[in-house]
């Protein structure tokens, strides 16, 4: 990734020349890092959404941001600033549904509005492209604070549980006994 400009942060706060726009292959690896910076190691205890006492090691590697791109009904929405990326998320359609993952502000630019905007955008790209209604996603259930976040958004809780993978090759669990709570939005037209 490009270094920030010192003007980035008061642009982006007044959502001047942000853009979004689907991922192509080329940008596979600007995303994992992206990815990577926002929830695991130092750089992300620049943002709050860090992981990095819960989760150690890699979160996503380009040749699995590569098949995101890739696979049917799914599409990496990027956010931009001019030509630099500073988010992204993954949207899956599944079923009358679609699934909202891997959400990321770059960690410098969290806290001031733009995941809220980001987040309306992608919500009305996967209701557009796909003409759905319902959007889920799943959150680490010891994140109370992004948990908030995301109700503040709309979203509420399910009651839905599922556990965190304790072996996928690419990170360890920092604390014992993770898991996902699902969360859902009906989205209104």
């Amino acid at each position: 990734m490009t270094p920030q400009s010192p003007d980035l942060q008061t642009e982006v706060v007044a959502f001047q020349n942000l853009s979004f726009r689907p991922a192509s292959n080329e940008d596979a690896e600007l995303i994992a890092q992206l990815v990577n910076s926002a929830y695991r190691g130092d750089t992300s205890r620049q943002g709050w959404t860090t992981e990095a006492d819960l989760l150690e090691g890699s979160r996503i590697f380009a040749p699995e941001v590569l098949e995101l791109i890739a696979a049917k009904d799914s599409v990496i929405l990027l956010c931009m600033h001019e030509q630099e990326i500073i988010g992204c998320v993954h949207l899956q359609k599944s079923g009358d549904a679609a699934y909202l993952g891997m959400f990321v502000v770059r960690p410098i630019l969290q806290g001031n509005g733009i995941g809220k905007h980001f987040m309306q955008t992608a919500e009305r790209y996967a209701h557009k492209r796909w003409g759905i209604n319902k959007i889920w996603m799943t959150v680490i259930s010891v994140r109370e604070e992004l948990i908030a976040y995301y109700q503040r958004r709309g979203y509420v809780r399910t009651g839905r549980f599922k556990p965190f993978p304790k072996d996928n090759g690419k990170e360890q669990m920092l604390v014992d006994n993770l898991q996902f709570e699902e969360m859902e939005k009906i989205l209104t037209t």
